[in-house]
């Protein structure tokens, strides 16, 4: 009789095919045949196994490859926008700055230029995780870059119309303080979207 018949658990795992195995069963395997092995390098072979299959088996929020944009990508944008866009909806500073740029309209292109910049450098230039360009638009727009400003953006002009912080009736101004409030959210958008992972 083999040992693997006279041990009842070892095959356990696979023994119920309705029954999906975990990786918890995998290592358990590992450890049973680890105590049948007699060779020294084949016992060695299945406790390197063991070690990557634990490694395996604890996934981590970082180092995952990332690629597209749907609708669950743009609720964790949505978070980081309101997390980091809150902030600077009751700061007045926000208000001030705005004023300032409105009478610099080159300050507005440095804001907005610069914010698209930071955007891509924390998708993919940091390598917080590996974000991949799936299917750009236009042929070359990045979807998740698309994405995270478009959710930032209209999150900072919805936010601040609805708490009176800005006045379209001055359009102009409107849109400059609009988009300090845009420069916060959309960081907070890019690190809502990446750092889970998905």
């Amino acid at each position: 009789m083999s040992d693997r018949s006279a041990n009842p658990r070892v095959g356990s795992a696979s023994a119920d095919p309705s029954e999906d195995p975990e990786m918890e069963d995998l290592l358990d395997e590992l450890e049973e045949l680890e105590d049948t092995v007699d060779d020294p390098e084949e016992r060695e072979q299945v406790r390197e196994t063991m070690r990557m299959a634990r490694r395996v088996s604890t996934p981590s929020a970082f180092g995952r490859v990332i690629r597209g944009f749907d609708r669950h990508d743009a609720a964790e944008a949505l978070v980081g926008s309101v997390v980091f866009g809150i902030p600077m909806l009751v700061e007045g500073g926000t208000i001030e700055i705005g004023e300032f740029i409105a009478a610099h309209p080159a300050s507005l292109v440095v804001t907005l230029v610069g914010t698209i910049g930071l955007v891509i450098g924390l998708l993919y230039v940091a390598e917080i995780q590996q974000v991949e360009i799936h299917r750009p638009l236009f042929g070359f727009v990045p979807r998740r870059l698309a994405g995270v400003v478009g959710v930032s953006f209209l999150t900072a002009v919805v936010m601040m119309t609805v708490w009176g912080r800005v006045d379209w009736a001055d359009p102009w101004l409107a849109l400059c303080q609009t988009s300090v409030t845009f420069s916060a959210m959309a960081l907070g958008a890019g690190l809502g979207d990446i750092l889970p992972g998905s």
